[in-house]
């Protein structure tokens, strides 16, 4: 038996959906257990992208159960499409659940999104306006609709209307904006209770019976350590905990069932929207970097803030998560600029230091110290041993391990699932 754990290591957008698409081929269930519709995995299988938001990445692999977890956010309208979508192209999602604890985006959460996002002006978080920390917040303040209710009509139209007291007040006094009816609600919402009622159950039970029975499991996170509520770059972050430890909480497992957890990376740094970025590049080589990995959000297309890859950052994840082993993406990429430069340390107020702060004016006084390194422009896209790995590509990699403490397991050479060296 092998329970994994796959999580991103900077602040999203780090390739984590090849390697769970890599793993879950040797798994029997792919968990999914935080974010909503927000995230976005990018897989590149036999030479066909594919794009996903909510549903595991295992499902490609024929025969695997894919489940959201409970601490997953659901938009019922985008998981339909999704579903479809993957449909049409051959991809069966009957082995598809959803956990009945699973809290339910709800078309005021999203208005609510927009608005609050639209007030903060120039303060804004750059959120993609999904309804997510909506969702998240009433599942905090417990005025949440869970999928249990969602397929309970009774249970349903009363928390929706006992909802819409409160955020048709909010949307309209607050922010001028105009509400709901409960009823329009009700009805568009039945529609989609009649398409994933059976897919909706209690698996915990399924997770912790396939646990006892020594079978694989892998759980998949979204988004990543810098955006986690508690851990990240706060504000500028996710409204969940997409660390190693939300496994526990987002899917009900305990911490001594999980044996490896995986950190993903780039061979450099980038993000989306708005919030500090210590190594970041406003400049040619950052547009560089961003057109030769083909920087732009999958979710929403944005083209992403790129820079040197801070170790720094990656040291920090590496504890937070208490990862077992890297893996990097995009090592073709960064070898082909004329110089590459990583991030060691900072330098804050004459200080070197090696912690990430938690205090974003302390953080943005922190000048990055960099190492140099030489490039490798070679092809090596059909490499799978990392002995046949360039010696500087290989000097950089043992580099990065040396400043992390923790070994590469896994190297991107290409954007294919194949293009993996497994160490």
């Amino acid at each position: 038996m092998a329970v994994r754990v796959v999580v991103g290591t900077q602040w999203g957008d780090e390739g984590k959906g090849k390697y769970i698409d890599m793993l879950a081929k040797e798994s029997d269930l792919v968990v999914r257990f935080s974010g909503g519709n927000n995230a976005g995995h990018t897989i590149v299988a036999d030479g066909v992208k594919y794009a996903l938001h909510l549903i595991p990445s295992g499902i490609l692999h024929k025969g695997r159960t894919c489940i959201i977890g409970n601490g997953v956010v659901v938009d019922p309208a985008v998981l339909l499409k999704e579903m479809e979508d993957l449909s049409q192209r051959g991809i069966s999602t009957e082995k598809l659940l959803i956990s009945d604890r699973a809290h339910v985006i709800m078309p005021y959460h999203k208005l609510l999104d927009e608005l609050q996002e639209g007030q903060r002006g120039t303060a804004n978080l750059g959120t993609t306006k999904r309804g997510i920390g909506p969702a998240y917040a009433d599942k905090t303040e417990r005025c949440g609709i869970r999928m249990c209710d969602f397929i309970d009509p009774e249970q349903f139209a009363a928390k929706v209307n006992e909802n819409l007291v409160i955020k048709n007040q909010i949307i309209e006094k607050v922010y001028g904006g105009k509400g709901f009816s409960a009823d329009s609600i009700i009805e568009e919402y039945s529609g989609y209770v009649k398409l994933l009622k059976k897919h909706v159950t209690d698996v915990n039970s399924i997770i912790s019976d396939a646990i006892e029975e020594g079978k694989n499991i892998l759980f998949e996170g979204a988004q990543a350590t810098f955006l986690d509520l508690d851990f990240g770059t706060y504000p500028f972050v996710t409204s969940s905990n997409p660390v190693a430890g939300g496994v526990c909480t987002g899917a009900g497992i305990g911490p001594t069932y999980i044996d490896e957890i995986f950190g993903v990376l780039k061979a450099y740094t980038s993000r989306v929207g708005t919030g500090p970025f210590p190594t970041e590049q406003n400049n040619e080589i950052g547009d560089t970097i961003r057109e030769l990995g083909w920087e732009y959000g999958t979710t929403t297309g944005r083209p992403r803030r790129c820079g040197w890859l801070d170790t720094v950052m990656i040291r920090y994840s590496a504890r937070v998560n208490g990862l077992t082993a890297l893996a990097i993406n995009h090592v073709d990429t960064i070898g082909k600029l004329d110089k590459i430069k990583l991030c060691t340390s900072y330098r804050k107020d004459g200080e070197v230091i090696r912690n990430f702060p938690a205090s974003l004016k302390e953080l943005a006084k922190c000048e990055p110290i960099y190492e140099e390194f030489d490039n490798w422009v070679e092809d090596i896209s059909s490499i799978r041993k990392f002995e046949d790995l360039p010696a500087n590509a290989k000097k950089y990699l043992k580099r990065i391990e040396e400043l992390v403490g923790v070994k590469i397991g896994l190297i991107g050479v290409g954007k294919d699932r194949e293009q993996t060296i497994r160490i």
